[in-house]
């Protein structure tokens, strides 16, 4: 580099390091580092620990969004958690006391979506960055509006789309919603297309609940869905519980098939959630659900 354009190098990185204050630098470095996961909260093994924490955490990711509104890693973190407080904390809780308060049970759902649209909206916020006007595409092409989508998307389209179709399945009245379950599905077909074994396959439990309960005649398969939970057990090594409890929940309910519940259900069980910490609380939590659920057969299933 010859010294001219060298010395004009650095004075321009300085002037930028001089545009971005401490405090925005500080807020991308916190955002960076929540993005990555580094906060080992997939590893605790106190459920209720995390409950009480997490709406301080959002709330303080949403704080420092007020600083970074832009910063990928913050908006990645806020779909991310409102996505999954929404399902383990709020959406879950509500099922576990419907036949004790369904009222209760009713308030939390419509909870759950709106934390879950929360969760949609920073997701398509993180997205529209490097692809302006992708909201807008994806409900006319979604497909076409996709296309252009790299793996550095991944997880921002993962839950995006997770938290998309979860607020579309807690409310069924809701027609317009409903019409965007499309959007979600091309959503997971991209991240599958782009990293299929992001999340060890997470991507394969949508479609174990999607393939499965959607009728053949609009496309559904408890046949795919059985070649989905096949696939993402083989991404996890057989150590993550939640496609085995999604496909007993939606595909073996749908089959009528009481043993095949049964036994997918304690197959979860099986799993010690010690033997992969990375995945101790999502283990111990599709756990808890697999016990909840074996104490519905009666419910579930016709004699």
């Amino acid at each position: 580099m010859e010294a001219p354009f060298r010395k004009t190098f650095i004075t321009l990185s300085l002037v930028t390091l001089a545009a971005c204050s401490p405090k925005r630098m500080a807020v991308n470095v916190v955002g960076n580092a929540l993005a990555s996961g580094s906060g080992g909260w997939s590893r605790e093994d106190d459920p209720q620990l995390v409950r009480d924490a997490t709406p301080f955490a959002l709330k303080t990711i949403e704080s420092l969004l007020e600083s970074s509104p832009k910063n990928r890693g913050l908006l990645t973190a806020a779909a991310s958690g409102f996505t999954s407080y929404a399902y383990a904390f709020v959406e879950s809780d509500a099922d576990y006391i419907e036949a004790t308060d369904h009222t209760k049970a009713k308030e939390m759902r419509a909870r759950a979506k709106k934390l879950y649209l929360r969760g949609r909206d920073y997701g398509l916020r993180g997205l529209e960055l490097k692809n302006p006007g992708l909201r807008a595409a994806l409900l006319k092409d979604p497909a076409g509006a996709l296309a252009k989508t790299t793996k550095a998307d991944v997880p921002l389209l993962y839950w995006t789309a997770a938290s998309w179709a979860a607020a579309i399945a807690l409310d069924k009245t809701d027609a317009q919603l409903a019409a965007d379950l499309p959007v979600s599905a091309a959503m997971m077909k991209r991240v599958l297309a782009l990293d299929e074994g992001y999340g060890e396959g997470g991507a394969y439990d949508f479609f174990i609940s999607y393939d499965a309960s959607l009728p053949e005649s609009a496309g559904g398969s408890v046949v795919r869905a059985k070649q989905d939970l096949d696939r993402a057990m083989a991404l996890c090594h057989g150590k993550r519980a939640a496609p085995l409890v999604a496909f007993a929940e939606a595909a073996s309910v749908a089959k009528q098939d009481k043993k095949e519940f049964q036994a997918i259900l304690q197959q979860a069980l099986a799993i010690d959630p010690n033997a992969d910490p990375d995945n101790r609380l999502p283990n111990i939590l599709s756990q808890q659900r697999a016990r909840w659920l074996l104490t519905r057969m009666d419910d579930l299933f016709v004699e």
